[in-house]
C-alpha cells in the first residue's frame, strides 16, 4: 500500500476540512441548544455542498455523483468527522444500496437522491430484531400485483427528512441448518403511501439533532415495482453495501478522535499548574500518547480497508476490524481527553463533552462492536473446521 496521498487527494482534503469548519461548525452550538436542524439551515448546508462538489461523493460519476474511490471518500468523511452529525449527515452520502435500483427506480429514487431533490432512509432494526435480521417480523405479503407490509421498524434515522424509506421485510421461509429461517426483500416504499405512519422514535443522549423513528406499516400496498433487487434477495442487496456503511461510521470515528486530541494537547500545553505545563506531568504526557497511538493505529486500519476496497479486496473482516477498533479509540480517546481537561471538559461550553456523547452509538449502530468480533473470529476459525 502506497501510503502517499495524491495532489488531488490533498486538494478533497482540504475542501472538506474547509467545508467543515466554515459551514458545519458555525451551527453546533444552535444544533445542540434546540435539539434540530432549522429547515432552512438543511438546504444551506445541502446546497453549499453541492457547490463544493463533496454532495453524494460516494456515487458513480454515471448517476451524478463525485465518483470518489473509497480511500479518498474515507478521507472525506474523517474530515466531516469532526463536526456535529445531525449537520455533517446533510452532506448526504446516500445508501448504496440505491445502486440496485434498475428502470424506473432509477429516475424516480437514484438519480433525484444524488441530485440532492430527494432524501432517503434506511429501515431494518425492529423493536425485536436489531442485530439479528433473521428475526425481524416486519411481512411484505405477496398480494395479486403487489405486497401488503405489516410491522414496525424503530431507529430509524432521519424518517424526518426523508422522502422515501429503503424497508427491509420478510418475505417468506426457507429452511437452514438450524430450522427454518426468514427470506429478506428490500422494498422502496414512499412517504405518505396509505398504512405506512412515521411517529417520532426515542430521546438519545447522542447526536441531537439527528434524530430518531419508528416506522408503522398496517395493510400498507406496494407495487411489485418497489421491489429493490430481487425478491428474497435482500440479504444479497444489502452485504454488497454495508460493508461501505462500516468504513462511514470509522473514519467519522477518526475525525471526531482527531477534534478530540488536539483539544487536549493544546490544553495540556497552556494550561498551568503547579507552576508547570500540565502537558510536562507524566500523567498527562502519557494519555496524549496513548491517544495518539491509538489514533494512528485506527487511522490505518480504516484507511487500508478502503484502499483494500478500492482493490476490490476488501473482507467483512476488513471492515469489522476498522469499525471496532476505530469507534472503541474514539470512546477511549474522548474520555481521556476529558480527563486531561478536568471538570471543564464536562461543561458544554466546549465541544469535547457533546464528542464524548456521540461516539458511545458507533460502537453498536451499523453492527455493534460483538457482532464485528462475531464475524472476525469467524473468519479465523472457519479454515479450521471451527
Amino acid at each position: 500500500m502506497d501510503f502517499e496521498l495524491t495532489g488531488e487527494q490533498r486538494l478533497i482534503i482540504d475542501v472538506a476540512r474547509d467545508f467543515t469548519e466554515k459551514e458545519l461548525f458555525p451551527y453546533e452550538e444552535e444544533v445542540e441548544r434546540s435539539g434540530r436542524v432549522r429547515p432552512e439551515l438543511v438546504d444551506r448546508i445541502r446546497s453549499r455542498a453541492i457547490a463544493a462538489g463533496i454532495y453524494a461523493a460516494n456515487m458513480p460519476e454515471e448517476y451524478g455523483g463525485a465518483g470518489l474511490d473509497p480511500l479518498t471518500l474515507a478521507l472525506v468523511e474523517r474530515e466531516l468527522g469532526a463536526a456535529s452529525y445531525a449537520l455533517q449527515y446533510i452532506v448526504a452520502r446516500p445508501s448504496n444500496i440505491l445502486q440496485a435500483c434498475r428502470d424506473e427506480q432509477i429516475d424516480r429514487y437514484l438519480l433525484p437522491t444524488v441530485r440532492g431533490d430527494r432524501v432517503e432512509c434506511l429501515a431494518m432494526s425492529e423493536p425485536d430484531a436489531g442485530s439479528d435480521l433473521r428475526g425481524m417480523r416486519c411481512s411484505a405479503v405477496r398480494d395479486g400485483d403487489g405486497y401488503l407490509i405489516n410491522g414496525t421498524k424503530h431507529f430509524i434515522s432521519h424518517a424526518d427528512l426523508a422522502d422515501y424509506v429503503i424497508l427491509f421485510a420478510a418475505t417468506g421461509e426457507e429452511p437452514g441448518p438450524r430450522g427454518p429461517r426468514k427470506m429478506i426483500t428490500a422494498f422502496l416504499v414512499d412517504m405518505g403511501t396509505p398504512g405506512f405512519e412515521v411517529r417520532p422514535g426515542y430521546r438519545a443522549v447522542s447526536n441531537r439533532g439527528y434524530h430518531n423513528f419508528v416506522l408503522q406499516f398496517d395493510d400498507c400496498r406496494v407495487p411489485a415495482s418497489a421491489v429493490l433487487g430481487e425478491e428474497h434477495q435482500g440479504f444479497q442487496v444489502a452485504n454488497e453495501w454495508l460493508g461501505s456503511t462500516r468504513l462511514q461510521v470509522a473514519a467519522v470515528c477518526l475525525g471526531r478522535a482527531r477534534r478530540a486530541i488536539d483539544m487536549a494537547t493544546r490544553w495540556a500545553a497552556e494550561r498551568t499548574q503547579f507552576g508547570r505545563q500540565i502537558g510536562k506531568f507524566q500523567g498527562v504526557s502519557f494519555k496524549l500518547a496513548d491517544m495518539q497511538t491509538r489514533y494512528e493505529a485506527a487511522e490505518l486500519l480504516t484507511l487500508r480497508a478502503a484502499w483494500k476496497d478500492g482493490q476490490g479486496a476488501m473482507t467483512d473482516t476488513d471492515a469489522a476490524m476498522a469499525k471496532v477498533y476505530a469507534s472503541e479509540m474514539c470512546q477511549f480517546v474522548t474520555d481521556e481527553a476529558i480527563q486531561i481537561f478536568g471538570g471543564m471538559g464536562l461543561m458544554d461550553e466546549l465541544p469535547l463533552e457533546r464528542l464524548w456523547r456521540d461516539t458511545r452509538v458507533d460502537r453498536i449502530w451499523d453492527g455493534t462492536s460483538e457482532i464485528q468480533r462475531h464475524i472476525i473470529s469467524r473468519a479465523m476459525l472457519r479454515p479450521l473446521g471451527g
